[in-house]
């Protein structure tokens, strides 16, 4: 009756905007804020198509998530999960219906991208072509990365790299080295809070069989990892200043670190890390705030 339900009546609207998993959406804008400050720096600004960027990296972010959602309900690897609510795998949306939502989300940014593609260079489409499917086989696919511990390169190539450099791109036409830079602090602030939540996800991880980097650390070293991720986005951020000093602006966010930080060491687990990962996103987005305000002054 239960599984008849979920086929026949509507998902509430409220379902889908948990199953976006709002948390992790900073990691879409983050980006695209330092990347338009970069623009800024380099002395073009083209706000269309920032926000077009935007578009493109917080559909992306979504698909990704329901993407995620769909394999994982598939494979039966949410059934032990401790977090947000799984759409597949709590029952309230079927599989088609996530994977419909997910191809969805793809589709706008597919758009998207084509139209600054087509106003900047056609290289763009082979690289968001690239994303969606990276977004797709995180845990799609026969052979899914994120369950080989491959998660934390995605993150930090595709929210960081990518989405930092191709912002700043569509608006100077250019590939930077101070693009570049910008990247690391932001694709590490990204990979702070995929580590957070696959701390979180360690028990459940290893009965359901997926193998993330964390289950491959173990408790103990994750931790460790995501303090120096952490303090990589500070040092990554700081070490702009060469170049453009207000990027020291992004030091005004380490009082917001200590919180996460210290949960993370003092053992936090399961639902208490639920408030790490909300407390990691608000880090994430105040420094990305801070950095681009620095990086255009």
């Amino acid at each position: 009756m239960e599984h008849f339900q979920a086929m026949s009546q509507p998902v509430p609207i409220s379902a889908w905007v948990a199953g976006a998993r709002v948390r992790t959406l900073p990691a879409a804008l983050v980006p695209v804020a330092v990347g338009t400050g970069v623009a800024a720096a380099e002395g073009r600004v083209i706000w269309w198509r920032a926000l077009l960027a935007a578009v493109v990296a917080l559909s992306l972010q979504v698909g990704t998530n329901y993407a995620n959602d769909h394999s994982d309900g598939v494979r039966g690897t949410d059934a032990a999960r401790v977090g947000p609510l799984r759409l597949v795998g709590s029952g309230v949306a079927t599989a088609t219906q996530v994977r419909n939502a997910a191809l969805a989300a793809f589709a706008v940014a597919a758009v998207g991208g084509l139209i600054l593609a087509l106003v900047t260079s056609w290289w763009l489409i082979p690289v968001g072509a690239l994303s969606i499917a990276a977004g797709w086989l995180y845990t799609g696919g026969p052979r899914p990365y994120g369950y080989m511990g491959l998660g934390e390169v995605f993150v930090f190539v595709f929210f960081g790299l990518v989405a930092t450099a191709g912002t700043a791109y569509v608006q100077t036409g250019r590939l930077s080295g101070l693009a570049l830079a910008a990247s690391v602090p932001v694709g590490l602030a990204a990979v702070a809070l995929l580590v957070t939540n696959n701390l979180r996800d360690i028990p459940g991880d290893v009965v359901s069989g997926k193998r993330t980097l964390a289950v491959a650390l173990g408790d103990r070293r994750t931790r460790l990892l995501y303090v120096a991720t952490v303090i990589g986005v500070f040092l990554g951020g700081a070490a702009l200043a060469v170049s453009r000093p207000w990027a020291l602006l992004c030091l005004l966010g380490v009082p917001l670190a200590v919180g996460p930080v210290r949960a993370v060491l003092g053992g936090a687990e399961g639902v208490e890390l639920i408030a790490v990962l909300s407390g990691t996103g608000r880090l994430q987005l105040v420094v990305g705030a801070l950095l681009a305000v620095g990086l255009a002054l």
